[in-house]
């Protein structure tokens, strides 16, 4: 695991929220802040870090209610546009001006909304099997697990129930990947007891008539035309159709699609195929720069 610090900033309700600083990047190049999905936090980040960190600054997050940022007292809060404002707070508390974002399913809804706002300030960002629209498949999958408890005497116990539960989406994992898988995902409690490492409250908003409707997404995704994107889509996904990605391509003037076959919801970005052109999307980022000065 690559060493981090620890970094803290406020949101504009009273929240204390937290990320995983890891250092890079001290030619002055933006760094990468990196957006977890609905029900992970910035560990999911650890294998990516590893391999760039050094290079680049890393600033992995935990959005409010997860890891080892605080609960909300308004569970309504958890919602993509509060999620835009928590990380706008961050950008400002720590003087960051431009940077490059990887946003995984929400982690890239946010980055999508923030790419209006921001015009100017994302210098590459990468889409994580999500996109403007949402297959309903995967939606309605989401709302049947999200929120509800389970606790574990033991972290195998946990690894083989996260196993059951995503075996089409890792198929060819083995019992070591599930129980990283789980240690990501789980904490464990002051009673010593493995327990989900969120609020489960974040499923409220999504109990709200009508919740599915929002934002325009594909008018928001325009915020990305000029700016390198990698879009990133599980081969299984039952979240990002073919299609969907095929659309997000054509309508974006510098994106590239990668397909990661034999994953669903969602690649873990560690995949060899991706590697490649992920460092490709920094390497524009570079030769962007050196024609900005």
């Amino acid at each position: 695991m690559a060493a981090y610090e620890n970094l803290y900033w406020w949101s504009r309700d009273g929240l204390r929220l937290h990320a995983r600083d890891y250092p890079g990047g001290g030619d002055g190049r933006p760094p990468i802040l990196c957006l977890p999905g609905l029900t992970r936090n910035a560990r999911d980040f650890d294998a990516l870090a590893a391999r760039l960190a050094g290079r680049w600054r890393l600033i992995a997050i935990d959005l409010r209610g997860r890891g080892e940022s605080a609960y909300a007292k308004d569970p309504m809060s958890y919602v993509p546009l509060t999620y835009v404002q928590d990380v706008e707070a961050l950008l400002a508390e720590h003087g960051i001006d431009r940077f490059v974002a990887f946003g995984t399913s929400l982690g890239g809804i946010v980055t999508m909304l923030m790419a209006g706002p921001a015009r100017g300030r994302i210098a590459a960002a990468l889409l994580n099997d999500v996109g403007p629209e949402i297959d309903a498949q995967g939606l309605s999958r989401i709302r049947g697990y999200v929120g509800k408890a389970s606790v574990f005497p033991t972290w195998m116990h946990a690894a083989r129930c996260v196993s059951e539960s995503n075996a089409d989406v890792y198929p060819d994992w083995t019992i070591e990947d599930w129980l990283a898988m789980a240690k990501r995902i789980y904490r464990l409690n002051s009673s010593g007891r493995i327990v989900l490492d969120y609020d489960l409250k974040i499923a409220e908003p999504f109990r709200v008539p009508g919740s599915e409707a929002g934002p325009d997404m594909w008018q928001a995704l325009a915020g990305l035309r000029e700016i390198p994107t990698l879009i990133v889509r599980g081969g299984r996904s039952d979240l990002l159709s073919a299609p969907i990605a095929d659309r997000m391509v054509a309508s974006l003037d510098r994106a590239t699609l990668v397909t990661v076959p034999g994953v669903g919801h969602a690649p873990t970005l560690s995949e060899p195929i991706v590697q490649a052109p992920i460092d490709d999307l920094l390497a524009q980022v570079l030769e962007g720069d050196a024609v900005r000065a």
